[in-house]
């Protein structure tokens, strides 16, 4: 019998709020999936886990950015996060480096985004100025 995405998300949360290997469970996971042929639910099972952990007090915030994060900038999100989770008892940020993001940042929850990348401004403004409609 197959178990749904939740279920596998909240099993894998409930052993990594224990004092696991990280590894050994990162291996774990990703034998499951693939012995299940659910390689492609990965993404999706990372949000809930995510989600799950979040919802028992470990807020996990993905900054997507093309340099290294300010210690300003890191406690502005770290506010951010904090108003968004007030429950939180932990706030993990880390960072993953994408040059195509030129400046700015992505700021990745759960199951949220906030898109402040200098890239998401351009498109935001180019739509903004080519929008088509009933003005004259």
């Amino acid at each position: 019998m197959k178990i749904s995405r939740t279920q596998l998300a909240a099993v894998i949360a409930q052993r990594s709020l224990e004092t696991v290997n990280v590894q050994t469970l990162s291996r774990e996971i990703a034998a499951y999936l693939l012995s299940e042929g659910r390689t492609n639910e990965l993404d999706s099972v990372l949000r809930d886990v995510m989600q799950y952990r979040a919802d028992h007090g470990i807020v996990e915030v993905i900054t997507v950015v093309a340099y290294p994060l300010a210690d300003t900038v890191r406690a502005d999100i770290e506010s951010v996060a904090r108003e968004l989770y007030p429950a939180a008892k932990q706030i993990i940020i880390s960072q993953e480096r994408d040059e195509t993001v030129i400046g700015g940042a992505r700021i990745e929850f759960a199951n949220e985004q906030l898109d402040l990348s200098v890239r998401a401004k351009l498109n935001r403004f180019k739509q903004l100025t080519t929008a088509t409609g009933d003005m004259p």
